[in-house]
This record gives structure tokens, C-alpha cells and sequence, in this order.
């Protein structure tokens, strides 16, 4: 498990980026539920942590395709393929996440970089 932060330092209604290899997002919804799935959009290299939150879904701040928090799921074109999933755990108030070890689906510019950098 990777600790992301305390619960008090991420807001309802806001979203943080952690460092990972690809970088993760965790949203907390205004709801207080939290989830964490890949950080770029699944078309282009896009930050989802700067996109618009509403419910439990984030719209890509570069082109507007919206991924569901819970699933992954792409529900707006023009990204086609969903984000990973990661599993979020509070414990005694501080944020983890258990990242998926299920391949990313990167837009092809980020896969190339990432390689290129000795990642697979």
C-alpha cells in the first residue's frame, strides 16, 4: 500500500496527483467517497486530477471525454479506452491506495516516453 496523504488534507470536492509510475489520481467526492484511478486521459496526455469533478465522474481537462470513478469506464468520446482502477483504503485517517497491477491504458506519446525512460 502507497500513503497518499491524511483525509483532512484532500477536501471533498477536490483531487490530488501522486508520483507514481504512471501518476495516480485520488478524487474525493463531495459525497466523501474516495477513489483513485490513473492520472492521464486515455486519448491524450492529459492530467485527470485538473479535470472537473461532478459526482463520481472526471471530465479530461484537454478534450472533455469523462471517466467513471467507480469503474473506469470512458463515458464520453474521444477517449475510447477506460483508466485502471486502484483500491483506496483510510486508515486511521491517512489516505493508502493498493495500485492495480493490470496493464495502463496510456496514449501512445506517454507509453513511448515512459519506455524510453526504462518503464514498461
Amino acid at each position: 500500500m502507497l500513503k497518499v496523504c491524511p483525509l483532512a488534507d484532500l477536501p471533498g470536492g477536490e483531487a490530488l496527483r501522486v508520483d507514481t509510475t504512471p501518476p495516480v489520481a485520488v478524487f474525493h467526492t463531495e459525497d466523501g467517497e474516495l477513489f483513485a484511478i490513473d492520472d492521464t486521459c486515455t486519448h491524450q496526455d492529459a492530467s485527470l486530477a485538473d479535470g472537473w469533478l461532478e459526482g463520481c465522474a472526471v471530465e479530461c481537462p484537454l478534450h472533455a471525454s469523462t471517466f467513471d470513478l467507480r469503474t473506469g469506464a470512458v463515458d464520453a468520446p474521444p477517449a475510447k479506452l477506460p483508466v485502471r482502477t486502484h483500491t483506496v483504503v483510510v486508515d486511521d485517517g491517512v489516505i493508502y491506495i493498493e495500485l492495480s497491477t493490470a496493464t495502463p491504458n496510456l496514449p501512445p506519446d506517454v507509453r513511448s516516453r515512459l519506455a524510453a525512460e526504462g518503464h514498461s
